[in-house]
Order: C-alpha cells, then sequence, then structure tokens
C-alpha cells in the first residue's frame, strides 16, 4: 500500500469518464478544487454531503473552488443521483477504484464484524497549484461542506 497523501504533496493526476468526454485534474488548474470521496450515490449520508455542497457551490465558485464528489458508482447512477437530488455540483464515476486507490480512500471497512472494501469518506481540497492544501479524512458529514468553505476561502486569500 502506497504512504498516505499529505498536506502540500502533488495531488495525484486523475481521468474519469463523463458522457461528454472526460474529467481530468489538469481541467482545474488554476483553481482550487474541492475533491470529495463518498461511498455510495443516494444513501443517507451521501445524499446530505451531496446537498450540503450543492446548497454552497455559488459560494464555493466566489472563493475561486470548484466542487467534484467522487465515488465507485457509473456514470448513469450518478445522472440519476443528480437529478432526484437537483444536484449541479459534478461528479466522478471510479468503477475501476483507480482514482479512490491513488488516493487512499479505497480502504478495509467493518461492519457488524464483517470486513469489506470501500471507499472511507474523505475530503481532499487541492490548490489551484495543484498541491494538496488540506485533507478531511474520515469525514462525518454535519457542518463538513462549510468547514471546506472556510479553508476555500482562506485558501483564496
Amino acid at each position: 500500500m502506497a504512504e498516505p497523501l499529505q498536506t502540500g504533496a502533488p495531488a495525484p493526476d486523475f481521468r474519469l469518464p463523463r458522457g461528454d468526454g472526460e474529467v481530468t485534474l489538469a481541467r482545474y488548474a488554476g483553481r482550487a478544487l474541492v475533491l470529495y470521496f463518498y461511498p455510495k450515490d443516494d444513501t443517507s449520508g451521501c445524499t446530505r454531503e451531496a446537498t450540503d455542497f450543492n446548497a454552497l457551490m455559488p459560494a464555493f465558485r466566489d472563493a475561486g473552488a470548484e466542487i467534484l464528489g467522487v465515488s465507485p458508482d457509473s456514470e448513469r447512477s450518478h445522472d440519476a443521483f443528480r437529478k432526484k437530488h437537483g444536484l449541479e455540483i459534478e461528479l466522478g464515476s471510479d468503477e475501476s477504484k483507480a482514482i479512490c486507490e491513488a488516493y487512499g480512500v479505497w480502504q478495509e471497512k467493518s461492519m457488524y464484524g464483517r470486513k469489506y472494501m470501500g471507499v472511507e469518506r474523505t475530503t481532499f481540497l487541492i490548490g489551484p497549484d495543484g498541491r494538496i492544501a488540506e485533507i478531511w479524512p474520515k469525514v462525518s458529514v454535519k457542518g463538513h461542506a462549510e468547514a471546506v468553505l472556510a479553508a476555500a476561502k482562506a485558501l483564496a486569500r
């Protein structure tokens, strides 16, 4: 397993498929990027996190930051999730889990004594220089989007 990512390190590059092409880290060059990883579309915590980020999207843009949520769900699942909840934020599909692994969020988890592999809810704030400015591991959803917004505003200063 690779060393965990640290603040100040270059953010791992990524390529995520989209119906209209692909999403890459280079696409956000010169702007801050909130890259958040979540386990599954349309579950209670993931829906709350997505709707919280979505509600604050104008404030993130004012701070010079874009938002990209990533999960192993398919593009089709993302489209249905976006439509059902009126989401305007961008969602990326990492079905191969390559990006989740590169960012160290594909981890062994445990529920009711059963071990399995899954996404550890984690957020990275990537600066306009492509370096990791801040990392929130094992995210607790309540108040998280606001904390990330405060960090994005501080980064913009």
